[in-house]
């Protein structure tokens, strides 16, 4: 859709200067005044099909991303394993309990080892926890389901209640806390860290040694990335950006029509290190629309560093 855009500005742009160097009789003729009005009109159709699309088609278009994720730190028993991540499911009328159950089936027929929710379960509505919770209690997974909490649980004020209903569901919410996920005698550290807690304090006590540890937070933002990669956090999955929801990363990689405040939009970033991966989550904000920005479930493979 934004290349269409692009390609009928790019045509006018053409079209005109041609234009102005007929005579005037030329410039007024039938077929070439025709032809620029269906241009016009075609231009400012554009943002009209593009809301369509984005509101009918690519909101609802999951993409299933699959990243290997290389640490040097992996016990040899998690060689291979597979965490599958879902982000910002915002139940409303636009992200019904139904569509959030489509989603989980499919999430399950990937069979990954272990599943992890990265926050903001609802829109603005507190009294939606219930239907969301059990929209996502099918979710299913060898090793367990784990979740962070978003700034929307915050907003709506629904930390604690949201994290009791997914417990009594057997979704472990984790809050300033850790778990350990053991294979075979061995352990890789799951993190969380509420988004209230801007500075990440207590990070360091939660990190394991000589094992990976794995944060789960919603958002990340350039101190964040920074304080992580100092604790010497192995791997960070967030959400929160919806991959900028109205996207034009095909121009330039985190380049979006919303107001980020954040260079890690989309996909796998790397620091000192420390590596992250951003999630464009199922649901949306604000408008119901995407572009750009498929909703995404995404599948991390941990392998060895070679």
């Amino acid at each position: 859709m934004t290349h269409s855009a692009f390609w009928v500005y790019r045509q006018i742009s053409k079209a005109v200067p041609h234009a102005r160097e007929q005579d005037g009789a030329s410039w007024h003729s039938s077929p070439r005044r025709q032809f620029l009005r269906r241009l016009a009109i075609l231009i400012s159709a554009v943002p009209f099909g593009a809301a369509a699309y984005g509101l009918l088609y690519e909101r609802l278009n999951v993409e299933v991303t699959r990243r290997r994720i290389a640490l040097a730190l992996i016990p040899k028993a998690f060689e291979g394993f597979r965490i599958a991540q879902l982000s910002d499911i915002h139940i409303s009328s636009f992200m019904p309990a139904e569509t959030i159950r489509r989603c989980v089936a499919l999430t399950n027929q990937l069979k990954s080892d272990l599943v992890v929710l990265t926050g903001d379960y609802l829109g603005w509505d507190p009294a939606a926890q219930s239907a969301v919770v059990e929209a996502l209690a099918g979710l299913h997974a060898p090793y367990g389901v784990f979740g962070s909490l978003g700034n929307h649980e915050t907003i709506t004020g629904t930390e604690t209640s949201i994290a009791q209903m997914f417990a009594a569901k057997g979704i472990r919410i984790l809050r300033q806390e850790r778990a350990a996920v053991q294979l075979q005698g061995e352990t890789i550290n799951l993190i969380r860290i509420d988004d209230s807690n801007t500075d990440l304090r207590g990070l360091e006590e939660l990190a394991m040694t000589d094992t990976v540890n794995i944060l789960l937070v919603h958002s990340v933002y350039p101190h964040d990335f920074e304080r992580v990669a100092e604790v010497g956090i192995d791997l960070t999955l967030a959400g929160h950006t919806h991959g900028g929801q109205l996207s034009l990363e095909s121009i330039r990689r985190g380049l979006c029509l919303s107001r980020m405040e954040t260079p890690y939009v989309s996909g796998w970033y790397e620091k000192s290190g420390c590596q992250l991966y951003v999630n464009r989550g199922i649901g949306t904000t604000m408008i119901p629309i995407r572009l750009g920005a498929r909703p995404e479930i995404t599948i991390v493979e941990l392998v060895h560093e070679t």
